[in-house]
């Protein structure tokens, strides 16, 4: 029988060490689907957590790919993503968020709104995604809480609209004033915050002689706010026009059952979407999906893919037959599986909102739309602009059909744009990428999945531009460029510098010369 309860989607942004995937952690820990969090911070004894589950996360203590994660919670389905916060991996995070109906924009009390975190709010914004801002780290110091809103509204031109207000200054974190009630909630510390926050919930009257001081302070800046026309709309925050604010510190997992609570309060269900001819899919219409990742290597024991697919309309069943809207083929569904980290289990049946993996399903793609009934397509997800460029060669020629398996895999799961031409060969095809992370992952995962160890060897290129067969043609001999192909069929014209890039656009105005999206930092 379909599953009936309703859907909460969305993602966890933020810039790198803001505490995304702690944060993740503490959401499941608060749903009571793991006992204990896995990130214990320190140098000898540390654990990943749950969503950062490959071996260079583990090791650096950074997400690099995104990871989903599904539970109930007050008879609600949550489909959690962790995003990357590198910029170097801003194609995986921009995948995800066209893949959520929220987003949880996590900013850390002491740094205030860093770069990366302002970029992917703008992808928000464009999408038209609500966020709700949670101040993290509020157990260290750090900045007021009063600037902190002013930075929030001039930075990202959002009002913030406080739910939750800390009792105690940033290092000194006593509990929250929930602004909804005015309730003290008050949090008690657990050994490395590795299980559930003891918390209270206290009438004003009942705060305590210690806490009195900071109480009566943080009730001051409350009124203050009201005053201030800072409360809470619900119209005005889903049109985009504030962001709900909380306070927490996901490490001491205080504040995190407020905000589980919050996403299921405010957060929208599933809506209808547009495809690209125009049409729109209702969420009770037939089945439909999208897919915004492919993921191989999450099982070790087995060569395992996975088509990571947002369910947008109709009630999926396993087994059932969809068609692959970019070849019109028919698709079977017979391994379907839901997804925790790297763990998964067979679903048998799923609704818009949920995220789904199809396993071992070659020819999907990232973009790709699969439907039952009247055909539908969604819009693809947009290639970021590369910066950086290496040949690619096999570091043990007798591990040649290793080295190019791998590098297919790679290409087709976005995690680099693999270049081809002619002159190149396919023995030593041009990597592409936003950021030279984006290598290290190529390398280790060549090494340790494909077990076909690869050498790279820098290009002088900067910049890439799309063009199209003609301007391949005239570009052809040009100094200080280079055109090959993307997987995808589009031809790529590499650039030593902008410089170079904007004369040749001047001088031939007849060539096409097509920027991509900036995804650098």
């Amino acid at each position: 029988m379909p599953d009936t309860r309703p859907r909460r989607t969305f993602a966890v942004i933020s810039h790198p060490d803001a505490g995304k995937s702690t944060l993740t952690e503490a959401l499941a820990l608060h749903a009571r689907v793991i006992n204990e969090a896995g990130a214990v911070h320190g140098k000898g004894d540390r654990r990943a957590t749950v969503s950062d589950w490959m071996a260079m996360e583990k090791a650096r203590g950074i997400s690099i790919t995104s990871a989903a994660l599904q539970f109930t919670y007050r008879d609600h389905v949550v489909n959690l993503v962790d995003t990357p916060g590198h910029s170097d991996f801003s194609e995986d995070t921009y995948r995800v968020l066209s893949a959520v109906d929220s987003a949880v924009m996590l900013v850390d009390a002491g740094k205030g709104l860093e770069p990366q975190t302002l970029k992917l709010f703008r992808v928000c914004a464009l999408r038209g995604i609500p966020v709700i801002t949670v101040i993290n780290k509020w157990d260290r110091p750090g900045l007021s809480a009063l600037e902190l809103m002013d930075l929030i509204q001039q930075k990202i031109n959002l009002r913030p609209t406080p739910l939750t207000w800390p009792v105690g200054e940033a290092g000194d974190f006593r509990g929250v004033l929930d602004r909804r009630t005015g309730d003290f909630v008050k949090y008690t510390r657990t050994a490395g915050g590795a299980t559930r926050a003891p918390e209270r919930r206290l009438a004003a009257d009942e705060v305590g002689d210690d806490d009195r001081h900071l109480w009566e302070a943080a009730a001051e800046e409350h009124e203050l706010l009201t005053l201030d026309d800072a409360d809470h709309d619900q119209e005005r925050f889903l049109a985009g026009e504030t962001t709900p604010v909380m306070f927490a510190s996901a490490l001491q997992n205080f504040g995190v059952a407020q905000l589980l609570d919050l996403l299921l309060d405010l957060a929208p269900d599933p809506g209808a979407t547009t495809g690209v001819d125009g049409s729109v899919r209702e969420v009770s219409d037939e089945f439909s999906a999208f897919v915004f990742k492919v993921q191989s290597g999450m099982n070790r024991a087995h060569r395992d893919r996975l088509a990571y697919a947002r369910v947008v309309s109709g009630t999926f069943e396993r087994g059932m037959v969809v068609t692959h809207a970019s070849t019109g083929k028919p698709f079977a569904t017979k391994f379907a599986q839901a997804v925790f980290g790297r763990d998964t289990t067979v679903v048998e049946t799923a609704e818009p909102g949920d995220i789904i993996g199809f396993v071992n399903a070659q020819s999907l793609r990232v973009g790709d739309t699969v439907y039952v009934g009247d055909a539908i397509e969604y819009p693809p997800v947009p290639s970021f602009a590369p910066e950086h460029f290496v040949t690619a060669t096999a570091g043990d020629i007798s591990r040649y059909k290793q080295f190019r398996r791998g590098i297919e895999q790679l290409d087709q799961e976005g995690v680099v744009q693999v270049l081809r031409s002619d002159l190149r060969g396919d023995q030593s095809p041009v990597l592409a990428a936003v950021g030279p992370m984006q290598f290290e992952v190529v390398e280790d995962r060549m090494v340790n999945e494909f077990n076909s160890p690869i050498r790279f060897s820098p290009l002088n290129y900067q910049v890439a531009r799309i063009t199209d067969a003609a301007g391949a043609a005239a570009l052809a001999g040009m100094r200080g460029v280079e055109v090959l192909q993307r997987s995808d069929g589009t031809p790529m014209a590499l650039f030593v510098d902008e410089w170079r890039a904007k004369v040749t656009a001047r001088d031939n105005p007849e060539i096409m010369l097509e920027a991509l999206p900036a995804g650098g930092s």
